[in-house]
Parts: structure tokens; C-alpha cells; sequence
């Protein structure tokens, strides 16, 4: 299995390098991030139409460079914006577009703003007050038309909704969007893993993906498939492991 997402994310990454725009610290080397595009802000405006956009008060956003301006849009549209660090490893952080001016939209949207505008919210913190995420946006790799993801190979963004997920923040009905360029959206067949998170739609630039009936991990972490250094470099993935310890969270059924 892994062989083959690797075959697949190669034949993307090929095909993205054309349009994709470089990161000031990883060149094109899309196993180290996941690159803005030339019509991104058109992938945007699409996902913006979306009633499960528009209805949310809350919204997670991957830090990905191609969803900068959905992070800026959705604090101009009021929304809270919870975003992760790169590669989790300063946790979570949410920006309240009511706590600064919106002059400083723009660069709060930023990985770099993020941490100077908004504030580290741990699990705890989420728990304490109740949040309640409506949306989650991510980029990828690739992706096929039944919303599996190829991404960087990490699985963040599988991380990111078992921790939330098992906090209670999400719920397997919660809608999970992929914002992507066209040449990225693959035919290429794949059964997704328990730990999987299928993605409700599928956003390009010039066109949108539905899926019915779009598969929801509910195992939580699966503690014995992470990959070695995880526990150690990912602060709330530590904090979950205590939650569980003390009875402050179930550990969700694999």
C-alpha cells in the first residue's frame, strides 16, 4: 500500500512542479510541504460558495501554503481559524479575527503571523471551552475522485482529526474539504486505511468534487502505527496520551 500512494504522489508531484510556486525553504521538495499553485485563490473563491463553508463559525485549516488565502479570507468573513504549526511541533493555534485589527489580517494568515497574532490553544483548552470545529480544509499531495488522500506521506492532516476527534471537538459527520490543482485530482483507485480521512469535496481551480458518503476515521490515534519520533516532536499528541491516562478522554474504538 504504501508503495503504491508513493508510485501515485510521485506522478503528481511530477505533474504539480509546472504550476506549483516554490517555498523560500524547501525549494520544490513537496515531500517537505505542500506548495501554493497557480489558481489557488480561484480554488478559494469556489470553496467560499459552499454552504458548509459558509455556516461554519469555526474552521480548521491546515498550514499548507496553498490555503494562505482561504486562512485570510476566513478571518475577513469573522470565522475562527484553527491551524496546526508545521509538522505540529508547536501544536495547536487559533486566530480570533475579534482579538486584532484586521490590518493584520493578511499577515496573520501567514505561518509566521500565525504565532505573533493568534494564541497556542492546547487540547485541554479546546475541551474547556467546548469548541466546536464546523469545517476542515486541508491541502494534499493528491488526491482521487473518491476524496482519498495521497498526502506528503506524514499523515498530518490523519493526526490532526484522531486528536480532535477524540476530544470531541469534530464528529465523524463534520465536512472535510481538499484544496487542490487540477492535475493533482487522480483517477487512481485506493481502499482507504482505518486512519484515513476522506475528504467530502474536492476543490480546483475550475472544477468541484462531491463524494458521497465520504468514510470518517473514529479510531482516535492509533498509537502503534506511529511513525518513530511522532511522541516525542508532537506536544499535543503527548497531552493526549496523559488525557487518555487520566480519564479526561475515552480512547475512541479502533
Amino acid at each position: 500500500m504504501d508503495g503504491h500512494k508513493s508510485d501515485i504522489r510521485q506522478q503528481a508531484w511530477s505533474a504539480l512542479k509546472i504550476y506549483a510556486q516554490a517555498d523560500s525553504r524547501f525549494d520544490f521538495d513537496f515531500s517537505k510541504f505542500i506548495p501554493d499553485f497557480h489558481g489557488s485563490l480561484e480554488a478559494t473563491r469556489r470553496l467560499m460558495q459552499m454552504p458548509s463553508y459558509q455556516s461554519a463559525k469555526c474552521v480548521f485549516i491546515t498550514p499548507d501554503n496553498c490555503l494562505e488565502g482561504l486562512r485570510y479570507e476566513a478571518l475577513i468573513n469573522g470565522k475562527l481559524v484553527l491551524m496546526t504549526t508545521y509538522a505540529i511541533r508547536r501544536g495547536f493555534w487559533l486566530l480570533d479575527p475579534c482579538q486584532f485589527d484586521p490590518s493584520n489580517y493578511r499577515h496573520a494568515s501567514t505561518l509566521d503571523g500565525m504565532e505573533r497574532m493568534g494564541r497556542p490553544i492546547s487540547l485541554s483548552d479546546m475541551m474547556d471551552l467546548r469548541l466546536e470545529i464546523d469545517f476542515m480544509v486541508t491541502g494534499t499531495g493528491a488526491i482521487n475522485l473518491k476524496g482519498i488522500r495521497f498526502g506528503k506521506g506524514h499523515g498530518f492532516f490523519d493526526l490532526e482529526w484522531a486528536m480532535l476527534y477524540s476530544i470531541g471537538a469534530i464528529s465523524s459527520t463534520t465536512p472535510a474539504a481538499a484544496i487542490v490543482h487540477d492535475c493533482q485530482v487522480l483517477a487512481a483507485p485506493l481502499i482507504p486505511e482505518p486512519f484515513d480521512t476522506v475528504c467530502d469535496l474536492v476543490i480546483t481551480p475550475t472544477k468541484l468534487v462531491e463524494v458521497s458518503n465520504a468514510r470518517k476515521p473514529i479510531c482516535g490515534i492509533l498509537w502503534e502505527k506511529l511513525a518513530d519520533g511522532m511522541l516525542e516532536t508532537i506536544p499535543p499528541l503527548r497531552e493526549l496520551k496523559v488525557l487518555i491516562r487520566e480519564d479526561k478522554v475515552t480512547q475512541p474504538d479502533p
